[in-house]
């Protein structure tokens, strides 16, 4: 978790200086729109950073929401070989060898796969490309845990993981193809929310474990066999935005979910609002069916392929059903519509 900086505390956490959106900054030598005469920095000095940058072909963009970098102490890389958590995984399942993300996505025209394949991708051309997120839901319950599973057990990846506390936690930059939704990969970027998921019963043993009522509300609950550094104390403790547990249909089945947290909304709304900045083409809209609600099922290979917009990973696959009926995709998309245009999320 990050701990050194967040927007939500009063005075911002850090320096007690708050998030100061129009920052200009200078990382490793990048421009990123900064007034002044360049020529009169010191070589060697240090650039400034706020802490809520997210990075597209090499170029930082604000969020208004905690950014931990995959370059950062703190961070996931998922550009690593190496395992992450070494000593974590277990030795009858060695992990996997070589990358879990391509640079080059599949599809691509072949004079413009030809230029990526010399020179790397500029923004423009991702921005003519990329036109949908897909939203997951992790089943690990915190974003650590999340980055073991996929890097060292699994061989997958994601762009962003989005923590029980807000933070946003980026493996790759956006140019990367992360393999993380199937068919979704080549036009999508992806996130993993912190959530231990959606089951068929109300009283199921995995929502009984992870959720108690204390003093009279429900907060979420860490096993004991979980590292916590970093999750027990400070920001917590850690209670689904809605009290009740939520039921819904999805893929044409009824599950129980426990709400997202505060944080992770708010985050949320703020990442998607800079993404449809970033990328014009992810529409700040879900796959919705005639009455207007948000679909419950997945697209047909036809939908998807024509679809520009915010997707969960159940819209791309009959086989998954997150991020779950506790999702509040109304709410997130409104938020990110009234952020992007400059309103106060309501």
């Amino acid at each position: 978790m990050n701990r050194e900086w967040n927007p939500w505390l009063p005075g911002g956490g850090r320096g007690g200086g708050r998030l100061r959106p129009r920052i200009c900054l200078l990382l490793l030598g990048i421009a990123g729109g900064c007034a002044g005469n360049p020529s009169s920095r010191v070589p060697g000095e240090e650039a400034p950073r706020v802490g809520d940058e997210i990075v597209a072909c090499g170029r930082f963009f604000h969020v208004g929401a905690p950014v931990v970098l995959w370059m950062d102490p703190r961070g996931y890389d998922a550009y690593r070989v190496e395992p992450r958590f070494p000593e974590e995984v277990p030795a009858r399942t060695p992990p996997p060898a070589g990358p879990r993300y391509a640079s080059l996505r599949k599809g691509l025209p072949e004079d413009l796969a030809a230029k990526i394949r010399k020179r790397g991708w500029t923004l423009p051309e991702l921005q003519g490309w990329v036109s949908q997120f897909v939203v997951h839901y992790d089943v690990c319950g915190t974003s650590r845990q999340c980055f073991k599973v996929l890097q060292d057990r699994r061989g997958l990846s994601v762009h962003f993981m989005l923590d029980v506390d807000g933070t946003i936690y980026q493996t790759l930059d956006l140019k990367e193809r992360a393999w993380h939704a199937g068919k979704a990969n080549e036009r999508s970027i992806g996130i993993e929310i912190a959530q231990i998921g959606a089951y068929p019963s109300p009283d199921h043993e995995v929502l009984r474990s992870w959720y108690r009522r204390v003093g009279g509300r429900v907060r979420i609950r860490f096993p004991s066999w979980m590292d916590e550094t970093g999750i027990r104390g400070g920001d917590g403790p850690f209670r689904p935005a809605r009290e009740a547990l939520q039921s819904g249909v999805v893929q044409g089945r009824r599950l129980y979910q426990y709400d997202f947290t505060e944080a992770q909304y708010r985050s949320l709304a703020r990442l998607l609002a800079a993404l449809n900045r970033i990328f014009p083409r992810i529409r700040l809209d879900a796959p919705r069916n005639a009455d207007g609600k948000v679909r419950d099922s997945a697209l047909s290979a036809e939908e998807l392929a024509d679809f520009e917009g915010v997707l969960g990973h159940y819209h791309v696959t009959t086989r998954k059903i997150d991020p779950g009926p506790a999702f509040d995709w109304n709410r997130v998309l409104r938020e990110a519509r009234d952020l992007r245009w400059g309103r106060t999320p309501r």
